[in-house]
């Protein structure tokens, strides 16, 4: 039986001023094909379904769309929640959906969600554990000692109906912060790491789940295994951040029967990809040099003069262009500078002032003062009559 593996699906995201629907679309529609190409018989979502916990009238038509074909091809779809998702939005409809062979485990109520996959001679175990909180795990095992993020996925299995029956196979969907021994995943999208944590949670080391013969998970935008190779992040189907811009995006494809577990890495190939250019900007928008002018494009100009209205004169060569910045003596002096003696014993407007010279080169202007006092005023930062 063949099983396709995504997850931080992200459904609604935008890059900076851009929006990404309709590449979320062409992607989408390349893994339907993708899934009659390779006769797939079941999906799993391991959650971030989508970017915001409200999500846009277009972000949820688009996976409406997206399940509906699903359905229609007789492929089961095994859905969990991520942090990004509200529980009870992506929940709703659930108890319909099951019907169509579509099972969404949002909301933990206490009990690590089952369903048994009858192929031949093996029966497949799936079982969905949505993104859970230390404190939500606790309200249902009181008496437990769970004071972290691996605690409670450790009580959650601990207390779960796992079969350890050899004829048998476990697969989990789960959306954590999974490491390995002595080493944390390759960080992607715009998530930040700490040492116990990515975007604020906590890390789980991946022998928890040495009784599962795959584990599906989502959170981490970057594909990759964790530990063993059948616990594996699928990674997000495309470029989020500027991060990622090296990122090769791909789906694995599980192959499971009676001998195991075979791992298939599909590559996916975006409707406009993302690219991060360095250089002068004469260099760049050479006509010679310009390559792809649809992708979504980062540059770092390297001119040692700030260019008045760069972003305008770069989009009429890359329109999605998404930010520009600045790679030259004057940031590299910048990136040297003790922040933490800055400050002392310096207006206001000398802070400014000081900043606008190492960034222009030139003296900020009385009108272009004002302008940043009003706006410290309405933020705050400074006193209503300073």
């Amino acid at each position: 039986m063949k099983f396709l593996h995504l997850g931080d699906l992200h459904l609604g995201k935008a890059l900076g001023d851009f929006d990404l629907i309709y590449d979320q679309e062409y992607i989408l529609n390349q893994i339907l094909n993708l899934i009659d190409d390779e006769s797939v018989d079941a999906v799993l979502i391991a959650g971030d379904v989508y970017d915001k916990a409200v999500p846009s009238e277009a972000a949820t038509r688009l996976l409406d769309s997206f399940l509906s074909q699903l359905a229609a091809k007789d492929v089961k779809t095994f859905m969990i929640s991520g942090n990004h998702d509200s529980d009870d939005r992506l929940n709703y409809g659930s108890t319909l959906f099951a019907s169509n062979q579509i099972y969404i485990s949002a909301i933990y109520d206490g009990n690590l969600d089952k369903y048994i996959i009858s192929d031949e001679d093996t029966d497949i175990n799936i079982y969905l554990l949505p993104f859970v909180k230390a404190s939500q795990v606790k309200h249902f095992f009181p008496e437990s000692d769970i004071e972290s993020y691996e605690d409670a996925v450790r009580v959650i299995l601990e207390n779960a109906d796992i079969d350890e029956d050899e004829n048998e196979k476990n697969i989990l969907v789960a959306h954590q912060f999974v490491a390995g021994k002595g080493e944390d995943p390759a960080l992607g999208g715009s998530e930040s790491a700490g040492t116990q944590s990515v975007g604020l949670v906590e890390k789980i080391g991946y022998d928890l789940f040495n009784i599962f013969d795959y584990v599906a998970l989502g959170h981490i935008h970057s594909p990759q295994r964790v530990g063993r190779e059948e616990v594996r992040y699928s990674g997000s189907p495309l470029k989020y951040s500027l991060s990622e811009v090296n990122n090769d995006k791909s789906v694995p494809i599980i192959t499971v029967d009676k001998n195991g577990v075979a791992i298939d890495l599909v590559p996916l190939r975006p409707m406009r990809d993302m690219r991060h250019i360095v250089g002068k900007m004469e260099e760049l928008l050479n006509k010679e040099n310009v390559k792809a002018p649809e992708d979504f494009i980062y540059a770092t100009l390297t001119d040692e003069d700030i260019i008045n209205d760069a972003m305008s004169i770069f989009q009429q060569v890359y329109p999605n262009t998404v930010k520009i910045d600045y790679d030259n003596s004057h940031t590299r002096e910048i990136e040297q500078v003790d922040i933490s003696k800055i400050a002392q014993n310096k207006s206001f407007s000398e802070l400014i002032g000081d900043f606008y010279k190492l960034i222009y080169n030139s003296e900020i202007s009385d009108e272009e003062m004002e302008v940043m006092r009003m706006a410290a005023r309405e933020a705050g930062v400074i006193d209503e009559t300073n």
